[in-house]
Formats: C-alpha cells, structure tokens, sequence
C-alpha cells in the first residue's frame, strides 16, 4: 500500500517533502510553508468534520451503554448497539432531505433511532430521564488521542471551527466536555440543510467572510471531502482507521484527490505548517 501523505510526483508530495526538507535544514517551518505556491497557501480556516475524525463515536457510545447498564441484567453488545444508532444516521437525514421530515436537528434524530433501539435491544425498563441522559451521550464523545494536541497547533495559525451535521448544541457541549480549543462551532443546522449539501460548505465559508478556496475542510471521509471540493473548498484527509473498530477491515482512499493527506492532526498541523 502507497505510504499515506507521501507521493513525491505530486503537489502534495512536494508540499510534504519542502517541509520535510526544511526541518531538517533548520529553516522554520512556517517561512517556508508561506513561499510555497499553490492552492494551499491560500488556506485561512480549517473546517472540521467531528463525528469520527475529531471524536471516537463507537468506543464512547459503547462506554456509555456499559455504564448505564451497570448493576443491571441488559445482555447487549454495546459495540453493535453504537454501531446501530450510528448506523442510523445517514437514513434519518435523507428522511429530511427527501421533505419526508421537515427539518429536524440531529439530536432528535438521535432519539428516534435511540427509542427504535430500545425496542430492538430490549431496554423498555430504561425511565424517560435514562433515555434523555442516554441520547445526550453524543454530546459526550472523546476525542481521538492526537486530537486536542494537533488542533492546539492548527490554530496557532489557522482559524479551526467545526462543519459537522451535528447541531449547535452538542458540538459546543462536546467542545467543553473534550477541551476541544475550536475558535467557532458551525453546523449544518445554521444552513438547515445535511451534509453533502453545497449549501453547508458555502454557508461555513461565507460565516466566515472567506471565499471557499480560503477553507479546508477536514474530514476521516473521503465523500464529505468530495462534496466540499466541488464548492471550491480545499480538502485535507486524515483517514481514521480505528473508526468503526479494531477488527473491522480499513482501506484508506489512494486517489490522491485531496490536497493534503496526513496520518493524524500532528501531522496536519506539521504539512500545514503550524
């Protein structure tokens, strides 16, 4: 397999081997980062997917379910549960883009898969306030291990927000439960629209007074990266493998589409020169 980040025939290789270079010479960073030519160098703001690429949504929702079973005689899986109500995501928001829901945040959607769950899983006995507490989980998420450091380095020199289609409430909930240092919380909730809808990734850009060349969005998935690119956005891909689990299958997209790939966000914020 192609080493992730590394393809010295194209821009993103040179961008990654100048800096490389750079170190190694003792030049700072940032200096040379800033003579480079190029779409990147035009970048002012990152913009962040959350679910999976910030935060580690299956091992914390499995966490939650096992402490609100403790003492208790449930017979669940809780990482096929989180799976599950993860898996009931994508459905619930074509429900609204199709006009089959008005528009609904994401924590509603959330409860309804949640209260579809209980019936599946056989949790009837959970009281109303369980069931909020529970649903509110996904305002709870840990961050992936390089995630509050790599951030605390991109916004020494990037203005960093999130673009996710979790609504405002829990993204900025999440921010002061995981001491994720974000300079501003936007959501697909302030265009009303889902992701992949061009109408997110202009509003995110034109929130922030910039022209969408100016953001890069950032995100463990290659279509959200697909989607921001085709609104002018620049796209930087940090693959999660651990997302869905340690024992399921990961192949990281090779396509070389993306104008920066990285191996985490220490390594986004030493390519991007931060």
């Amino acid at each position: 397999m192609r080493n992730i980040g590394i393809d010295r025939f194209s821009r993103r290789g040179f961008l990654s081997g100048s800096l490389a270079v750079a170190a190694v010479a003792g030049v700072p960073v940032g200096s040379v980062f800033a003579q480079l030519d190029g779409p990147v160098g035009e970048v002012r703001a990152l913009t962040f997917d959350v679910f999976g690429t910030v935060v580690d949504w299956r091992s914390s929702i499995a966490r939650e379910g096992q402490l609100l079973a403790a003492g208790r005689d449930f017979d669940v899986d809780w990482y096929e549960f989180a799976d599950r109500w993860r898996g009931g995501y994508s459905p619930s928001m074509r429900r609204v883009r199709s006009g089959e829901l008005p528009w609904t945040r994401i924590d509603d959607l959330h409860r309804m898969i949640l209260d579809e769950l209980i019936e599946d899983f056989g949790l009837q006995e959970l009281t109303e306030e369980e069931r909020v507490h529970f649903n509110l989980a996904w305002h709870r998420l840990s961050p992936w291990p390089d995630s509050v450091a790599g951030l605390n380095r991109l916004k020494t020199r990037y203005v960093i927000t999130t673009l996710s289609n979790g609504n405002v409430a829990l993204l900025t909930n999440m921010a002061k439960n995981a001491g994720l240092p974000w300079d501003a919380i936007l959501s697909a909730e302030l265009a009303e629209r889902y992701k992949p809808d061009p109408a997110v990734y202009l509003k995110a850009a034109d929130l922030l007074g910039l022209a969408p060349e100016q953001v890069m969005m950032v995100a463990a998935h290659p279509g959200d990266l697909r989607a921001a690119a085709a609104q002018g956005m620049r796209t930087g891909y940090v693959p999660r493998p651990l997302e869905r689990g340690p024992d399921r299958p990961f192949t990281p997209d090779t396509s070389g589409d993306f104008d920066v790939t990285a191996t985490d966000f220490l390594d986004l914020a030493r390519q991007l020169g931060a």
